[in-house]
């Protein structure tokens, strides 16, 4: 028997959409395990469209092959909505051999796949500490559609690239909205195996209220995707290196193109020092050595060095965005056009630190760890006052954490986000000898004045660091509560 159902418009999430049909009343059972692929793909198949596939709370289904969404305004879920870790899980189980094998959960990428939503469930790529398996990522959607929704899942560990693939189909994949996920961790910091959080490449969509923990190649990647827009996401690292909080860097296939892709109040939460934070210091190590390379990554130089000649992104916007914790660099901008750069901020305690790595060039040396900066590749943009002016910043991934010593700043990432651990972040209010960007010297850096760069003989290594000092955590809201659309009060906006 089939029960109708309502289904939340994107813009009111919890009013009343467009009444659809067939809920089972019964959710899939995941056993036999060997067959569950296979059964939930023919219910989507013979069912239609907008059919709801209802599978069970804490359980989890082992798939020998992807799920395939195959019909406009279908649905895939957990039976009530949960959020928490009662979603079903769906564990990636299928066969791998010679570096190649099964890495997809669910696909939604067919052409009649408009409409179709992916909510409220988990999934586990089960990579489990292999090495990565060539593939899709655990979750791919888009294609030649519109309309799609991921809303409230959990994705981590995949085989593959990514924990979510957004893909542009012919061109014409639009207006897909991914909100209200918890995705990551994704890959491990090991050369070539990393992995993204967020892969977009789906043009007019919404990418926002995400929380990324973990990703290790890029945090959020956005393939051109014109006019998507990029708002309120938290990303931030564990124990593991990530090269890009947000990329905008991939030549290919939108040859470049960002116009009207605005990139716009996110938080990226770089390395914090490990351990008891005395209140007269301001850093310390990590014992990871983590750190991101570069928060916001513009341009393909940047990353690429000169594998696109003389291509070159532009027309993309990067807003209000706010940085706190250990970085290489803030905001990177190389072989960019038309590009708007304004009001993005350093708050709370904050550090720029590296040296170079085995993979920097031996004959053209990297910039000095700073905040924000670019090169001569740069025209028709428009930077903020702050940015930095340096010979080449090409390749910027190559550089490499200091592998001791106390150049971490002490904070608290949004994983700790309950219990005396919680993060803090500042009041925000200005002083004169603020900029932009909150510098302001510690007394236990003396001699690191705004915009000098201190280099320690012994190990190389360069560290530009910036504290901003903060309200008792019992007065301050927390990072998570930035990513869910409130304004925190230390994230003050200048222009």
């Amino acid at each position: 028997m089939n029960n109708l159902h309502l289904r939340p418009t994107r813009s009111a999430p919890m009013e009343i959409g467009a009444i659809e049909l067939s809920r089972r009343d019964d959710c899939v059972n995941p056993d036999p395990a060997d067959t569950v692929a296979d059964r939930i793909n023919t219910l989507l198949n013979s069912s239609g469209p907008g059919y709801v596939l209802n599978l069970c709370p804490n359980t989890e289904y082992m798939l020998q092959s992807p799920l395939l969404f195959a019909a406009p305004n279908q649905e895939i879920s957990t039976e009530g909505y949960p959020t928490d870790d009662s979603r079903a899980t769906l564990v990636v189980d299928g066969p791998v051999a010679n570096g190649m094998g099964h890495t997809t959960a669910v696909s939604g990428t067919c052409d009649s796949c408009s409409g179709i939503i992916l909510r409220n469930i988990q999934i586990n790529g089960a990579r489990d500490g292999a090495p990565p398996t060539g593939g899709g990522g655990n979750i791919e959607m888009g294609g030649g559609n519109a309309n799609q929704t991921v809303q409230f899942v959990r994705s981590y560990n995949p085989r593959g690239w990514t924990c979510l693939h957004i893909v542009e189909g012919p061109y014409t994949c639009t207006n897909t909205l991914v909100q209200n996920n918890d995705i990551g961790p994704c890959g491990v910091d090991t050369f070539q195996e990393w992995a993204d959080g967020i892969s977009v490449s789906c043009r007019d969509s919404i990418v926002r209220n995400n929380m990324i923990q973990g990703a290790t190649d890029g945090g959020i990647v956005l393939f051109g995707s014109p006019g998507t827009q990029v708002y309120n996401n938290t990303i931030w690292i564990t124990n593991n290196t990530l090269l890009g909080g947000i990329n905008m860097v991939d030549y290919q296939p939108w040859k470049g193109d960002f116009t009207n892709t605005v990139v716009r109040n996110n938080t990226i939460v770089g390395g914090f020092a490990t351990g008891s934070d005395a209140s007269s210091d301001s850093l310390g190590p990590n014992e990871d050595d983590v750190f991101i390379k570069i928060a916001i990554a513009i341009g393909p130089r940047t990353w690429f060095g000169d594998a696109y000649g003389s291509n070159f992104s532009f027309s993309g916007v990067v807003e209000d965005n706010h940085l706190t914790g250990a970085f290489g660099y803030g905001i990177a901008v190389t072989s960019a056009v038309n590009f708007t750069v304004q009001n993005n901020v350093l708050v709370g305690n904050t550090s720029f630190i590296g040296v170079p790595g085995d993979k920097c060039s031996e004959t053209v040396p990297i910039p000095s760890p700073a905040p924000f900066l670019y090169d001569n590749t740069v025209s028709g943009d428009a930077l903020q006052p702050d940015f930095q002016l340096v010979a080449d910043a090409s390749s910027l991934t190559c550089i490499a954490a200091p592998t001791s010593g106390d150049y971490w700043p002490f904070g608290s990432d949004p994983g700790s986000a309950t219990g005396p651990g919680a993060p803090t972040i500042s009041d925000g209010s200005p002083t004169s000898s603020e900029t932009v960007s909150f510098r302001r010297t510690s007394p236990i850096t003396a001699g690191i004045a705004s915009g000098v760069l201190l280099g320690v003989a012994a190990l190389g290594v360069a560290v530009w660091f910036v504290r901003k000092w903060a309200l008792r955590r019992a007065e301050n809201k927390k990072l998570y509560t930035s990513s869910r659309g409130f304004e925190a009060p230390g994230f003050v906006k200048h222009g």
